[in-house]
């Protein structure tokens, strides 16, 4: 076996055929990580010629002059392949020294435990811990799970060799009932182009200073855009109403009802479905009136939702996403969610990835309703292994004893 950099072009062929491949470990994110003033080189192990195993390393100077390494989703081979890992290892660790680094990290795209949709891990299923084992014992040191830099526990939906039929029919009853109301409201759905992303950063914004996370600049979502868009590996979706077309569809859905209780006879067995009828109309009126009343403020046209989504086969990721609040009672990030599952299964993509949760399944916790929402298209929790720390030299220790001491 053989350690080496490898070209730009020689990596994506074998990231492309990688069983670990994601867009955090594409050339497309070097390049915006090197905006951002990373460097970056592409290091892999050769046999015969052959590639087998590889990862993209970012790497930025810290303090004391040296370099942290930091392989996003890496490392790309075979894990149960010990010798393999052993030798790929080592090497990274000389070649870190000697290029002034003073640790290498890595957050591999491997599960932990095969989970189901509650979170509960499955008898008999995948279960990793022996590569855990294996790289704590090369000498790699497990980060605490609120030090990581990627999200470890996401939500996963399998679309490969399924039908949009067996998709929806799976989900569960409130979902899809959201996603057909969805759809009859008239709600439209736009990809952006780089010129429209101001209307996604908007709405981040809007969202962002609502529940008091940090969002990136728009210069960084036009970056993405410009990186990714060419290979097509990029969308933006918007939802928006058209609010003349919406009170429309919601006059004729009135008219429907009021024929439909004209239709019902004086027999007193109808009492209880004219009440329901009447209900339904007075559920119209004021949604309706809602409308009117928005149309008059805001104008002809109002966006609702957006989200940003990576198309890296073989998943379809959803990345982020904003609504505007005064909005929300429409629903629409579960149509985008349906439009972007349609997307993933006319396209060839094995997964539909709901990406991050927090792992925390207790009905109390403040971000369960975002573990909720997502349980709705009924898939599966996905766990990964973590985040590791190799450290190359003892400045590794002082700086996180500086850490320490910073943070008391």
């Amino acid at each position: 076996m053989k350690f080496c950099e490898l070209e730009e072009n020689e990596y994506r062929n074998f990231l492309d055929k990688s069983p670990q491949r994601t867009f955090m470990q594409t050339p497309e994110m070097g390049k915006i990580r090197e905006k951002s003033g990373w460097n970056v080189v592409y290091l892999g192990v050769k046999e015969d010629g052959k590639i087998v195993a590889a990862s993209m390393f970012t790497s930025l100077t810290r303090r004391f002059g040296k370099k942290e390494y930091y392989a996003p989703r890496g490392l790309l081979l075979d894990y149960q392949n010990k010798e393999l890992l052993n030798f790929f290892t080592d090497n990274l660790k000389k070649y870190v020294k000697e290029h002034g680094g003073y640790v290498f990290r890595i957050d591999p795209y491997v599960i932990n435990k095969e989970r189901n949709g509650a979170g509960e891990v499955l008898e008999n299923g995948v279960d990793n811990h022996e590569i855990i084992e294996s790289l704590l014992s090369l000498g790699y040191k497990k980060v605490p799970d609120n030090k990581m830099k990627q999200v470890k526990w996401m939500y996963v939906l399998d679309v490969k060799d399924k039908s949009e039929e067996e998709i929806l029919n799976n989900m569960k009853a409130n979902t899809r009932n959201t996603i057909k109301k969805t759809l009859k409201n008239g709600i439209e759905i736009k990809e952006l182009t780089k010129e429209e992303i101001i209307d996604f950063y908007n709405i981040m914004k809007e969202t962002s200073e609502r529940k008091g996370f940090g969002i990136r600049s728009l210069s960084y979502y036009e970056s993405l855009y410009d990186a990714f868009k060419p290979r097509d590996e990029i969308k933006f979706m918007l939802t928006r109403l058209n609010l003349t077309h919406h009170i429309q569809t919601l006059e004729r859905e009135k008219e429907e009802k009021i024929r439909e209780r004209n239709a019902l006879s004086d027999n007193i067995h109808n009492d209880g479905k004219r009440k329901n009828i009447d209900f339904d109309i007075e559920t119209i009126e004021k949604r309706i009136a809602k409308a009117e009343e928005i149309r008059k403020e805001k104008g002809e046209v109002i966006n609702l939702s957006s989200s940003m989504f990576m198309l890296t086969k073989p998943e379809v990721i959803y990345l982020t996403s904003g609504n505007y609040e005064e909005y929300m009672f429409y629903n629409s990030q579960y149509l985008i969610q349906w439009e972007m599952i349609k997307y993933a299964i006319e396209n060839g993509f094995d997964r539909y990835n709901f990406y991050g949760i927090t792992g925390n399944f207790d009905k109390n916790d403040k971000d369960y309703g975002i573990y909720q929402f997502k349980t709705g298209f009924n898939g599966y929790v996905e766990e990964l292994i973590g985040e590791y720390a190799y450290p190359t030299s003892f400045i590794y220790y002082v700086i996180e004893f500086i850490n320490k001491i910073r943070k008391k």
